[in-house]
C-alpha cells in the first residue's frame, strides 16, 4: 500500500518536469497523509493541469462521505472492476509526483518504518485516480493511488507498493480520451527491482505532527 509520502522538489523544479502551465507555490512535505491535500497532475482537452486534491478518493454516487471508507489506495489488479474507480480509471487518470515513500515491517507486534527513493533520488510518478464529490453545490476533488504486489527490493518490507509511471508513458496513461482503461492498466505495473532503494528510519514519521527533513534520516 501506499500511506505516507515525501514531496521535497521545489514548485518550480516538478513544474518542469512535468509540464503544466499553472505556477503554484507550496512548501517541501516531508509526511504528507491521508486526507491532506495532493499535488496531482491530470490532462483536460490534451494539456496537463495541476490541482491540489484530497488525498482519499470519495465516488461521485456516495451519498454521505462519513459512511464511506477512505479509499487512498486503488488495487491496479482489480481497479476496471470495482466500482469505487472504474469510471475514474476510465475518464480520470492522473499523475502524483513524490520523492520517496514510507512503508512498514512487521516484526511481531511491532512495525519498523523505512524510507523507499528512487536510487538516482529523481522525482517519480505515482499512478493515480481522481473523482470529483459534488453534494449541496459543494464540491470536493478527490484522489487514490494506485497500488500493485511488490518488487523484490521492496516484499522483504510490504507485500505491495504504488505503481510509478515513467515519463516516457505520462501522455499515454493521462489520455484517457484514446487510450482504454484496460490500455491503460496494461502500461504500467511493478518497478523494477533495481529502480528503489530503501532504508530504515526512526519512528518520527509514525506521527503527521512530524514533517521535516528528520523523518528521512537513517535510524541509529
Amino acid at each position: 500500500m501506499c500511506g505516507r509520502f515525501a514531496l521535497r522538489s521545489s514548485p518550480e523544479e516538478i513544474r518542469r518536469l512535468f509540464g503544466y502551465g499553472e505556477q503554484p507555490n507550496f512548501p517541501p512535505r516531508y509526511n504528507i497523509a491521508p486526507t491532506q491535500a495532493v499535488p496531482v497532475i491530470f490532462a483536460e482537452h490534451g494539456v496537463r493541469r495541476f490541482r491540489l486534491m484530497r488525498w482519499g478518493l470519495i465516488p461521485s454516487w456516495v451519498k454521505d462521505p462519513k459512511q464511506f471508507s477512505l479509499l487512498i489506495n486503488a488495487r491496479l489488479e482489480s481497479v476496471n472492476e470495482k466500482p469505487s474507480f472504474r469510471g475514474a480509471m476510465k475518464y480520470r487518470r492522473c499523475i502524483v509526483p513524490a520523492d520517496g515513500f514510507y512503508e512498514w515491517r512487521r516484526e511481531g507486534k511491532d512495525k519498523r518504518p523505512y524510507f523507499v527513493r528512487e536510487r538516482n533520488e529523481k522525482t517519480f510518478a505515482f499512478a493515480a485516480l481522481w473523482e470529483t464529490w459534488t453534494r449541496d453545490g459543494g464540491e470536493i476533488d478527490t484522489v487514490a493511488i494506485v497500488t500493485t504486489s511488490a518488487n523484490g527490493t521492496l516484499a522483504p518490507i510490504h507485500d505491495r507498493m504504488p505503481v510509478m509511471v515513467p515519463p516516457e508513458l505520462f501522455d499515454a496513461w493521462l489520455d484517457c480520451d484514446r487510450v482504454d482503461a484496460r490500455q491503460a492498466a496494461a502500461l504500467v505495473g511493478r518497478a523494477p527491482n533495481d529502480v528503489f532503494d530503501a532504508y530504515e528510519i526512526s519512528a518520527r514519521v509514525n506521527s503527521v505532527k512530524n514533517d521535516s527533513p528528520d523523518n528521512l534520516a537513517p535510524a541509529a
